[in-house]
């Protein structure tokens, strides 16, 4: 059990995985530093998420996954003595049994932000999540000036110190390409891992005209920080 590690799990309609999610996640940190973020869900996920032990919070509405994650980065940085933070998908894509690696890797590197790579093999990712996957990486390893496999997994373990220091200023699924660019551009060392491609019965979220509209905006505005 590491329970020097929070999680952070931005959930919006998934009271058929939260529960799951939860459970996998108890096995490697302490139930007590799971957070999950209740972005404005229309069904139990709340609900359901409490019941499994962990601590929830809830938007006022539907904020995007950038909101969620930066509420939850916040609660879990009152506690002094968690010295990362994890988060990842509510929807079952990412395997709790795989956060060992991560933690191997930010201590042992040592790398201040670790990204679940699942570009080793893609042979159960979309094609066109594939190559969006690989256009993005190719423009956010640029910005980053180093190499990032897979820039859209949402599987991340970040050093608390690292969030400290960042004044995010995004709030839907391109706060995680502006982390990754602020990370890299202020020192930060930046590690993969592989994980599994999971896919099951979810369904994106991602809104592909305006989503791709603000990571181009987000990279456009990176320029001038």
């Amino acid at each position: 059990m590491f329970d020097s590690f929070g999680v952070v799990i931005p959930a919006y309609n998934e009271a058929s995985h939260i529960a799951a999610v939860v459970d996998g996640v108890s096995r490697i940190v302490p139930r007590a530093n799971i957070l999950v973020v209740d972005d404005g869900s229309s069904d139990a996920t709340a609900e359901v998420a409490e019941r499994a032990g962990a601590a929830v919070l809830r938007n006022p509405g539907n904020l995007g996954k950038g909101s969620s994650l930066v509420a939850g980065y916040e609660r879990l940085l009152e506690r002094k003595e968690i010295e990362g933070i994890f988060t990842l998908d509510a929807d079952g894509q990412h395997d709790p049994a795989e956060m060992p690696g991560f933690i191997q890797s930010f201590r042992d590197g040592p790398a201040d932000l670790v990204i679940g790579s699942r570009m080793a093999d893609t042979k159960g990712m979309p094609w066109v999540r594939r190559m969006t996957n690989r256009l993005t990486s190719a423009v956010i390893s640029r910005r980053a000036r180093c190499r990032i496999d897979d820039t859209q997994s949402g599987y991340r373990l970040i050093r608390s110190s690292l969030l400290r220091g960042m004044t995010l200023v995004t709030r839907r699924f391109d706060l995680e390409s502006e982390i990754l660019i602020r990370a890299a551009r202020s020192g930060a060392v930046i590690a993969s891992v592989p994980i599994r491609t999971i896919y099951g019965d979810e369904r994106s979220k991602i809104h592909p005209l305006k989503d791709t509209v603000r990571f181009f905006r987000l990279v456009i505005r990176s320029y001038f920080w």
